[in-house]
């Protein structure tokens, strides 16, 4: 039996004052070995989050079977409405923990992200100036790599193939590739060569590196309202990252990275230079005039398949590879280690 009127009915959700929404899964199940310093890192990372994001953003925080000084932290971040949600879970995988965090919300912009990054001032700034100048870019990473212009970036070396808009550049802070480099614990993960130059492609005296990395990500939000894929069986890994990066391609939109570096990866163990960039972070205004306006383009599978297929195995054979980085502005020396 019910009896009177339910006080909620046909409220407005109070998460339309949000236009960008920001996901961290959560798994810190002890704080011993690997764990150690996993809740200092994870301090850094959500209180850097707070810092540099302005007013409009919906932090969404997916505690994935922590312990209970790690529950109790998160606990509070919600309690004094410093983040926007928090949603408790057994340890159901790093992409599943994702899609629980999209379910339930439509936003403009939806940023994945680890629990081990440190966000820098003018990260959502430079990644809206992105999607802002490159109408067709579906997934920014605010971290450019060097290696990543061959990974599921098919469609925009096939669409772009002989334009000069497309060309490797200068790479502007090569410091920070080396700092991703030691983050992931191989040093060695760049050459020289990869710390010279990136491939990128340039719109209104713009640029943007073509490729985008996995741990810290910006979707279009009408992108991953698209996934059809609900469930991975894998924790991490596998071909958990496809649910999240195949919907990007699968409509024909791109996946870049910024110019220049605006997070950092900081891995599982606590260094001096986190507390020192840390500090030297400036709060946000708070305020955001970006206003989106996307445009949608319609996929056909067979284009989909010349670009994403049959152009990748053309372009993937050494000798075909070789010709097209210098076509693209690598000499040969670089073109033979790239």
């Amino acid at each position: 039996m019910r009896i009177g009127f339910n006080p909620e009915k046909d409220k407005v959700k109070k998460t339309e004052d949000f236009f960008h929404q920001v996901i961290i899964p959560v798994y810190i199940p002890n704080l011993e070995g690997y764990f150690t310093d996993s809740f200092q890192i994870l301090k850094y990372s959500l209180e850097s989050l707070i810092k540099t994001s302005h007013n409009k953003t919906y932090i969404s925080i997916v505690n994935n079977g922590s312990c209970k000084i790690v529950v109790d932290y998160l606990q509070n971040m919600f309690n004094e409405n410093k983040i926007q949600e928090v949603i408790h879970l057994t340890n159901i995988g790093y992409i599943n923990a994702i899609l629980k965090g999209i379910v339930g919300h439509k936003f403009d912009l939806v940023t994945a992200a680890d629990a081990d990054v440190l966000f820098l001032n003018n990260w959502q700034e430079e990644t809206y100036k992105v999607f802002k100048v490159f109408p067709k870019a579906g997934a920014v990473c605010p971290t450019p790599s060097s290696k990543s212009f061959n990974d599921k970036t098919f469609n925009i070396l096939f669409e772009n193939f002989f334009s000069k808009k497309m060309q490797f550049s200068k790479v502007k802070n090569p410091k920070a590739l080396e700092a991703f480099a030691v983050s992931i614990n191989n040093p060695n993960f760049y050459k020289d060569t990869h710390l010279k130059k990136y491939l990128t492609i340039s719109s209104n005296s713009l640029k943007a590196v073509v490729g985008a990395g996995h741990f810290v990500v910006t979707y279009r939000g009408d992108i991953l309202r698209e996934i059809k894929e609900k469930h991975t069986k894998y924790v991490m890994g596998g071909d958990s990252d496809d649910i999240l990066d195949k919907p990007v391609i699968d409509q024909g939109f791109w996946r870049l990275a910024t110019e220049d570096n605006y997070t950092y990866h900081m891995g599982n163990v606590k260094e001096p230079w986190m507390e020192e960039v840390f500090q030297s972070l400036t709060i946000s205004n708070k305020n955001s005039e970006f206003v989106f306006d996307f445009q949608s383009y319609k996929s056909y599978k067979t284009l989909l398949w010349i670009k994403n297929v049959l152009f990748r195995k053309i372009i993937s054979r050494k000798p075909v590879r070789r010709w097209f980085l210098k076509y693209k502005g690598l000499s040969q020396e670089e073109a033979n280690v790239y």
